[in-house]
């Protein structure tokens, strides 16, 4: 786009500005009535050297690498508080207009945590013996799993991850975007402050999941995304010995 596009009316109304940056981008009348009504404060935000940022980056990437998947887990207490404060680091993260379609279901009721079990082995039964083809019960061979999930009744929480649909305020329905991408980023900001708190857990999905808002009677605009186990590792609780994509395999430089 070249510089003399700036100040021109576009055939939808909106028209070309320009920052102190020269990045071109749109003025819309229409859009900017309705920014106008928000207030904006100023980000804070920390500052690092290109030392420090470097650092940042290398230990961040060290510390996650060292999650692994567990579905061998102790009973061992985690007190509600820190499940707390692990949900709402998930909530905070970004979503389509801000929406936040989600909910975190928290279940450590002993009693719902067995039906979650009995429905879930129910379908993953299917799975294993009926659903699933031999390419990917193969895949599944080196991580030893199969239809029993003894962890649903051990671990002392599971997060059920529902993604909002639409909304219900007062009654009317309001719409939601971006839904599947909002959830999983949230859900991943669910893991990295699982892992943070020195917790473990596992992504299970059980599918069809249908049977997840019956038990814990959600409404109609929520359906079941992710179910997470949480607390801590069994004692010599083991995992697989497998490794991950290397960096040439799992990106594209331009």
């Amino acid at each position: 786009m070249s510089d003399n596009r700036q100040g021109v009316a576009s055939s939808s109304g909106c028209e070309y500005g320009e920052t102190n940056h020269a990045l071109k981008f749109l003025i819309c009348p229409k859009a900017s009535k309705f920014m106008s009504k928000k207030a904006f404060i100023e980000y804070q935000g920390k500052e690092y050297s290109e030392e420090q940022v470097t650092n940042e980056a290398k230990a961040y990437r060290s510390f996650m690498e060292s999650r692994r998947s567990i579905r061998e887990f102790s009973d061992r207490p985690v007190p509600r508080e820190v499940i707390e404060d692990i949900i709402m680091t998930a909530s905070s993260a970004p979503s389509g207009a801000n929406k936040q379609p989600w909910t975190f279901c928290a279940v450590s009721s002993a009693d719902i945590k067995h039906k979650i079990r009995e429905a879930a082995e129910k379908e993953e039964y299917e799975n294993y013996h009926h659903r699933m083809s031999d390419d990917w019960l193969k895949d599944l061979e080196p991580l030893g799993t199969d239809e029993h999930k003894e962890f649903l009744d051990i671990a002392p929480w599971l997060i059920i991850v529902m993604r909002k649909t639409f909304e219900i305020e007062e009654g009317n329905r309001k719409n939601v975007y971006y839904v599947n991408e909002s959830v999983g980023i949230a859900t991943g900001f669910l893991i990295s402050a699982i892992h943070n708190a020195g917790l473990v857990t596992l992504t299970h999905t059980p599918s069809p999941m249908g049977f997840l808002s019956k038990i814990l009677d959600r409404p109609k605009n929520e359906k079941a995304f992710l179910l997470l186990p949480v607390g801590y590792p069994a004692e010599g609780a083991k995992v697989p010995d497998i490794s991950k994509k290397t960096l040439n395999e799992v990106s594209e430089w331009y």
